[in-house]
């Protein structure tokens, strides 16, 4: 049975290929091993890549970070095990999630994956530069007080 965090199945081709590309960005750029360094990396931004373990139990570990994916438009695939998503990030145990951030000599393999995988996931292109080109909030200026003073009461 399909967990409910998987929104696409990855073509068995494009797993092979994802794991390759782990398997160099982590001997020449950076990972983030684990769900809780993926999910800093996707809230940073610096995640190019994430991929996600099929076969994680609990579901609540990994189940947030599709829809965090999709609302920083970072492209995300998933690969069939834990244990394939470790060896290929070079743990001797097995890896819920992995994020590239630096790719390293793998660049043009995860650009390539991430284009392949965007239109899997619904994701459709990076939001950030929108965020960095938003209308100026607009200056009102303040209404000036009046100078009289209240009477007091006895």
């Amino acid at each position: 049975m399909a967990k409910a965090y998987v929104k696409f199945e990855t073509p068995k081709d494009m797993v092979a290929k994802v794991l390759e590309a782990i398997t160099v960005a982590n001997d020449s750029g950076r990972l983030r091993k684990g769900a809780n360094e993926t999910t800093k990396g996707i809230e940073a931004g610096t995640a190019q890549l994430v991929v996600i373990a099929e076969d994680v139990e609990p579901e609540e570990v990994v189940m947030h970070l599709p829809m965090i994916c999709q609302e920083k438009g970072i492209a995300y695939a998933y690969v069939p095990t834990k244990k394939e998503l470790g060896g290929a990030a070079g743990l001797p145990v097995p890896c819920a999630a992995i994020a590239i951030d630096k790719p390293g000599n793998a660049a043009e393999m995860v650009k390539a994956l991430a284009d392949k995988v965007r239109p899997l996931g619904g994701v459709t292109a990076k939001p950030a530069a929108a965020e960095k080109h938003e209308k100026p909030k607009e200056h009102k200026p303040k209404e000036e007080k009046k100078e009289g003073k209240k009477p007091v009461k006895a």
